[in-house]
């Protein structure tokens, strides 16, 4: 692998793990699912407006317009949303976690669900990260976690694991922009729905709460799905999830730095643990 595409790969862990703490400092100021939708709106609009000055169209293929169906509601809508709920109460290092599991649930999944082969590399893997992230969630549970947000921060990890074996092999083709934001747009209208149903509009305005909205439509929502578009180009869609394994470091050391939140020794073991069993995972698919 070469340096470039290891910058890149560094680069995008980190953008994808920040988000946890900066989406911590939003839902203290606003409510969770209106916030995340005025994010996808603009971010989905931004990527349309940019992908059409490049040409792509608004034509799709029939993988395509699934991807962006499912993707839209499954990661936009219940992966995201369901973790911009749970940190009302659960810590943004447990939330970024648990979310760095799904490689793991990915694997797991498509051993019981299509009996897909997973070599012994994979397995030991398998093995190792759900102790990794058992134990760090074993450890915040007892130290007082909130148990529905870690339950929340669990069904959105499941859901976006089930979207990605399900559109597994899909491609977007030459729209990949196009796509991407025609996906946050599904996501809006659906949490923006559920939202003016289930909550009241009340946002307490400082300037942390801008700053990390607007950090997360620049950095997370724009700027790492891109990188991450260069990435899968350069190295190819397997070799670059291997760098997920760098989100739990990322997401915990983020969230020390930014927020405060205290870290244990048995998180740091935790974390450890999960890590090598996700690059163990990731590099399984390569044998």
């Amino acid at each position: 692998m070469d340096f470039r595409a290891l910058l890149l790969g560094t680069a995008f862990a980190a953008m994808w793990s920040s988000a946890f703490a900066t989406a911590r400092v939003i839902v203290a100021h606003a409510p969770p699912l209106a916030a995340l939708s005025a994010r996808f709106l603009i971010s989905g609009l931004l990527a349309v407006l940019v992908a059409r000055a490049l040409g792509q169209s608004w034509r799709l293929t029939g993988a395509q317009a699934r991807a962006v169906v499912l993707f839209g509601l499954c990661q936009n809508a219940a992966y995201l949303g369901l973790n911009f709920v749970a940190m009302q109460w659960v810590e943004a290092s447990l939330a970024a976690i648990i979310a760095a599991s799904m490689p793991l649930m990915v694997a797991a999944l498509g051993w019981i669900w299509r009996g897909e082969r997973i070599p012994a590399l994979g397995i030991a893997g398998l093995v190792v990260g759900l102790l990794g992230v058992g134990l760090i969630m074993g450890t915040r549970l007892t130290a007082g976690a909130d148990p529905m947000g870690v339950a929340l921060c669990v069904a959105g990890a499941l859901a976006l694991a089930v979207a990605t074996l399900t559109l597994r092999g899909a491609s977007a083709g030459g729209s990949l922009l196009m796509v991407v934001g025609l996906q946050m747009l599904v996501g809006a209208v659906a949490l923006g729905a559920l939202s003016a149903a289930t909550e009241a509009l009340a946002v307490r305005w400082s300037a942390p709460f801008l700053a990390a909205f607007a950090y997360q439509i620049a950095v997370p929502g724009l700027t790492a799905t891109l990188i991450w578009f260069s990435l899968v180009r350069r190295i190819g869609a397997t070799r670059a999830a291997t760098f997920h394994f760098l989100n739990p470091f990322f997401g915990v050391a983020i969230a020390a730095a930014l927020l405060g939140e205290r870290i244990g020794a048995l998180d740091l073991l935790g974390v450890a643990v999960a890590m090598a069993g996700i690059l163990a995972v990731q590099l399984s698919r390569r044998v």
